[in-house]
């Protein structure tokens, strides 16, 4: 990796200050002030969304009616985030990165407005399909913008306080919107998101300039590829309301099927919407995108089934249940503003190496809780799976900016949340088939449960394991890399 592989700061990547982070304080100077707060705020769009929507939206269909399409209002909305994260960097380089943010953001508040006006569940299926794309661009170009708008050594702060966002959103945000819900409406909980949106756009304006673009000749929009994508993305959402274990081992199967012949068509296309190194095994940038899918996708094991196993194997309530699912992001955030604060990148990149490695022991020591009923297991194993993505996460997606080439950099950035977003629904979908073929259900026995359970964290582990090796794998091709 030389120099002019590392575009868009103001200090070449091998000098002693790219080598030391810049300090937190430096974030909050007026040069880069107003950029750190628009680029949160386009993640916490994303997030405080995210448990708004979950929170209010059962108390919205008592109201509309329509229960059979509450699955689909999450469904649409992971669909079309996911084929906009995919477009964003097509259409940033097209329209530039102000236009097309200002577009997303007003797609979004139209879809807002839709869901929190809405007369039918139809109507919010309608605004949640808006949301989703709208969200899906402006959270990949906010990815996309970092190496752009921050000097390399401010890129971990800018992470960090990323990581912040989510910490926020965690706690307040199903607080927040239940207590809207309760004491007002389910729209008020809705339509917090719309002045949320509105102030995006003014710091867009104010900060990004017009021609903020990627490099070379703009491409036409690959829409036969976006349309399978999210034909296949669609396909594995479906499978976790199939109600049956044929249904979903057909889905997921077609599923696999279109998303390995769109990746395959890409690579052969002279116009991509993935890097063209993306899932090969050869680049440091395709070991490295395979990291950035397994992770969320071996901690979707507990994402999905935590909650209901700590309430049905040790009889916790809602509460204490919620409580101990959500130590993950908190530990996620504190570790990942303790890496930020590390102002060596030898060093972060050696913690970096940690975070499969953690996941790995905290969901074997989930396993191990489940299996020899030691309940107190539960808390360590899930502070070791946040700690696993805070060290690591922030790291690895600035080595995947760094290792890509020019013209692939947004592609790449834009592709980072966009995973991440799928691993979590493929790992949905698959633990929920091995859950349902090991006769996991309402009716089942506590210890037929405890079994599924069993076999479904350790599924988990063994996709961790995979990332574990496919994390030193990166490691050791980026400095091979780096060295010719």
């Amino acid at each position: 990796m030389t120099t002019d592989n590392i575009p868009y700061t103001d200090e070449p990547v091998n000098s002693a200050s790219s080598e030391l982070a810049g300090g937190w304080g430096e974030l909050m100077q007026p040069r880069y002030l107003v950029s750190t707060i628009t680029l949160c705020l386009g993640v916490a769009l994303f997030a405080f969304n995210e448990f708004f929507i979950s929170t209010a939206l059962p108390t919205a269909v008592e109201e509309l009616g329509g229960a059979s399409l509450l699955s689909w209002a999450f469904t649409l909305y992971l669909v079309f985030a996911i084929i906009g994260g995919l477009v964003a960097a097509n259409l940033k380089r097209r329209f530039g990165a102000r236009n097309t943010l200002l577009a997303a953001a007003t797609v979004f508040i139209a879809g807002t407005v839709l869901a929190t006006t809405a007369v039918d569940m139809k109507e919010v299926l309608a605004g949640r399909l808006l949301q989703g794309a709208g969200e899906g661009v402006v959270a990949a170009l906010c990815y996309a913008l970092i190496p752009e708008l921050f000097p390399s050594r401010l890129v971990p702060k800018v992470f960090g306080a990323e990581a912040i966002v989510w910490a926020m959103a965690a706690f307040s945000g199903p607080l927040v919107a239940g207590g809207l819900t309760e004491h007002f409406s389910w729209r008020a909980a809705f339509f917090v998101s719309i002045p949320a949106a509105a102030i995006f756009i003014v710091l867009v304006l104010a900060i990004v300039p017009r021609g903020v673009s990627g490099a070379g000749q703009v491409s036409p929009i690959p829409f036969g590829r976006l349309v399978a994508a999210g034909a296949g993305i669609l396909m594995i959402s479906l499978s976790g309301i199939a109600g049956g274990t044929m249904p979903m081992s057909a889905l997921l199967i077609g599923a696999a099927v279109v998303l390995v012949t769109v990746v395959l068509f890409d690579r052969r296309s002279p116009n991509p919407i993935l890097p063209s190194a993306a899932f090969t095994i050869r680049k440091a940038l395709g070991t490295g995108l395979w990291v950035i899918l397994l992770m969320p996708l071996s901690q979707a094991a507990g994402s999905v089934f935590l909650v209901y196993s700590l309430q049905h194997l040790w009889k916790l309530g809602p509460t204490a249940a919620g409580a101990l699912s959500a130590v993950m992001a908190i530990s996620w955030s504190l570790s990942a503003i303790g890496v930020a604060s590390v102002r060596s990148l030898a060093m972060r990149n050696r913690i970096m190496l940690t975070g499969p490695v953690l996941l790995l022991a905290g969901l074997a020591l989930v396993v191990l809780a489940i299996g020899a009923d030691i309940f107190w297991l539960i808390l360590p194993g899930q502070a070791m799976i946040g700690a696993g993505f805070g060290v690591s996460w922030g790291t690895l997606s600035q080595l995947m900016m760094d290792v890509s080439t020019d013209d692939e950099r947004d592609r790449t950035s834009a592709m980072l949340p966009t995973l991440q977003s799928a691993g979590y629904a493929i790992g949905a979908a698959v633990f929920g088939l091995v859950a349902n073929l090991m006769g996991f259900g309402g009716t089942a026995s506590v210890e037929t449960m405890r079994q599924a359970m069993l076999v479904v964290f350790v599924s988990g582990c063994v996709i961790a394991a995979v990332a574990v090796t496919l994390g030193f794998r990166t490691v050791r091709l980026a400095r091979a890399e780096a060295a010719n």
